[in-house]
């Protein structure tokens, strides 16, 4: 039990670290973003690479963060009901989604990617 306790320890860690390290990809397309907005409207100038590179890190973000997203606690919630609700209660919610919800979504892009 201890071995299982150690592993989840260091994949919590990993996923910290890789959230923290995506707060600089945020900047990164940010950035992008600005700078891309900048040329069209001033130069009139606007390139898809752009737009590209902006739509790859969104995707990377999205991806890598979802972990650490779950591992924090702070995924998107219907609050008006799970405000509502005991702990339990908001425990069985997140049961459910991610059963249904997060879980045939993984397989799928599991399945797809393959």
């Amino acid at each position: 039990m201890n071995g299982l306790l150690k592993l989840s320890q260091l994949i919590d860690g990993l996923t910290e670290r890789v959230g923290k390290a995506l707060i600089w990809l945020v900047l990164i397309v940010t950035l992008i973003a600005a700078g891309n907005a900048v040329m069209r409207y001033i130069w009139n100038y606007s390139s898809n690479a752009f737009l590209e590179i902006q739509w790859y890190l969104f995707s990377a973000i999205f991806l890598l963060g979802a972990g650490y997203t779950l591992l924090r606690n702070e995924h998107v919630r219907i609050d008006l009901i799970a405000g509502r609700l005991s702990r339990r209660g908001q425990a069985w919610i997140d049961i459910f989604g991610i059963i249904f919800f997060l879980l045939p979504m993984a397989i799928a892009i599991m399945y797809m990617s393959w």
